[in-house]
């Protein structure tokens, strides 16, 4: 078999590719569409299928040319604008792929703005030529590159598991991207190949969300090296975190704060955090037969009969949150519960201290009561020896 030449020519015609007829010979596989940054290079994925005409049928055994030829209406004024092997290379695109494989795969380098335009792929294997007029490229090259993208898989909500992904596209593999974020240092990059051949560069973070990630800004930039990497461009994008949350940090005031007294008017709030927003608040008031429901919305206003135990609980769609108790106590009123236990206490403490001094003082009296009587009897029990001496 003989190796195929690869041959890239680029060449003006004009209106070559409306001529897109029935009887189409080549037929490429390649996007429609592609953008490319100025300074770098384009990786163009192209495969190619063949059908015979009277001029014969692709034989992969014969030389391969493969020729890119630019739709310009100019080209009848200028017919030396062509890139081949054996001309000047006007236009720096080089077929990677195997030409006999079907594949015309092509790197196009050093790229300018004034290299946007159509292009259509054209083989020769003579006596086969052909054309694929109906499957145009149109090139699109920029000054500035294009902003990643952020993705997030899973339910944005907290105690779930998702995954954040950064991603750019990667139109020259050969001097892919460099990404980095706001979510953690020195990310891994990695390169993928999609459906369509091009290129993506891309990191990615997974961790579980919690109410603290609400309204998380994350920062994506993507640095493109261009120039044989003397330079770089970059491109930024930024997402907020949207994470829904049951109602968190539920909290009651009253006011006025003290001096309650019977008819006054106290006026009870609740306030709560929560994503969605909290939907209701509903109060409760504790008694001797369990919790009951006084009253519905943020604020719970009312003339004061007595003292009692309030409490709020806040709800959404995701749960719900009970806040602290408030006491509620009127002037003058007898203090039940833990006031009473203090006092109690309080009160047998001072009774055990005047009965321990009273038990202390009692047995220091008796102990020195019956030391004189000790005394006495010693006393006589010395006259008694003093007496028995001989004169």
């Amino acid at each position: 078999m003989l190796t195929a030449n690869m041959l890239l020519c680029v060449l003006f015609v004009s209106g070559a590719y409306a001529a897109c007829f029935p009887a189409l010979n080549l037929i490429v596989k390649t996007p429609r569409e592609m953008e490319a940054l100025s300074g770098s290079c384009l990786h163009i994925p192209c495969t190619f299928s063949t059908v015979g005409n009277s001029l014969g049928t692709f034989d992969r055994t014969r030389p391969t040319f493969g020729v890119w030829i630019i739709s310009n209406n100019h080209f009848a004024d200028d017919p030396n604008n062509v890139s081949s092997s054996d001309k000047v290379q006007i236009y720096p695109m080089r077929i990677t792929g195997d030409l006999s494989q079907n594949n015309c795969t092509t790197l196009f380098s050093s790229l300018i703005s004034s290299y946007t335009n159509t292009y259509l792929f054209r083989i020769v294997n003579e006596p086969f030529l052909g054309t694929a007029a109906c499957d145009p490229l149109q090139i699109k090259v920029k000054d500035s590159p294009p902003s990643p993208t952020i993705d997030i898989s899973g339910d944005v909500k907290e105690n779930v598991s998702v995954t954040i992904s950064c991603s750019a596209a990667t139109p020259c593999p050969h001097d892919p991207p460099q990404l980095t974020w706001t979510l953690q240092q020195n990310p891994d990059n990695i390169i993928k190949e999609n459906a369509d051949r091009t290129f993506t560069t891309e990191i990615q973070k997974t961790f579980i969300l919690s109410d603290q990630h609400d309204g998380l800004n994350i920062t994506c930039s993507a640095s493109y090296p261009v120039n044989e990497g003397t330079d770089h461009k970059t491109a930024e994008e930024t997402k907020t975190l949207n994470v829904s949350y049951a109602p968190k940090n539920t909290s009651t005031s009253i006011s006025p704060s003290s001096g309650w007294a019977t008819d006054s008017r106290v006026n009870l709030s609740c306030s709560s955090t929560a994503n969605p927003p909290v939907s209701s608040f509903t109060w409760f008031k504790k008694s001797n037969d369990g919790a009951v429901r006084v009253s519905e919305g943020r604020c719970y206003s009312f003339n004061v009969t007595g003292g009692g135990v309030y409490y709020c609980v806040a709800t959404n769609g995701l749960g719900n949150q009970t806040s602290s108790d408030i006491q509620l106590t009127i002037e003058g009123e007898h203090q039940s519960g833990p006031v009473d236990v203090e006092v109690i206490v309080k009160i047998l403490g001072i009774i055990m201290l005047v009965s321990t001094m009273i038990i202390f003082e009692c047995w220091f009296r008796s102990r020195h009561a019956t030391k004189p009587v000790k005394d006495a009897v010693e006393a006589d029990y010395v006259n008694s020896v003093v007496e028995l001496k001989p004169s």
